[in-house]
């Protein structure tokens, strides 16, 4: 097998470098025509990003931050959500028609009065069994 110089795989990896860059733009383009779109945010096309020639990976784009004032309205409005939502719980919601009626009380003379006529409805009961018998 004859010896390869180390300058003809270099080439060699730039050819197929250029190749893959050239196929990835044609399934972009594709992929576009389709409507599909890849994770996260649009990224720049390979050959922008990066130079034919280099073997090193695009950096990856900058992650987007939010303001103070924008994650302050963002607090504030969950906040409100929170109180709204106890607010609520506290007040647990009664139908209508379903209040319950105070609990009335008897006077003593009410509940002596109930125990006299119980007792005689017993009496009476009980004459009337032994006249039975």
């Amino acid at each position: 097998m004859p010896k390869i110089d180390n300058t003809l795989l270099e080439m060699a990896i730039v050819g197929y470098q250029s190749e893959v860059e050239r196929i990835s733009g044609m399934i972009a383009d594709i992929k576009a025509q389709l409507g599909q779109h890849g994770p996260g945010r649009p990224k720049g096309t390979a050959a922008a990003t990066t130079p034919a020639t280099t073997t090193e990976p695009a950096t990856p784009a900058k992650r987007r931050t939010m303001s103070k004032a924008g994650r302050a309205r963002i607090a504030a409005a969950q906040r409100a959500r929170w109180a709204a939502q106890k607010k609520q719980q506290a007040q647990p919601a009664k139908p209508a028609g379903s209040a319950q009626p105070q609990k009335r009380n008897m006077s003593a003379a009410g509940l002596k009065a109930i125990r006299e006529a119980t007792r005689k409805r017993w009496a009476a009961y009980h004459k009337a069994k032994k006249a039975a018998a």
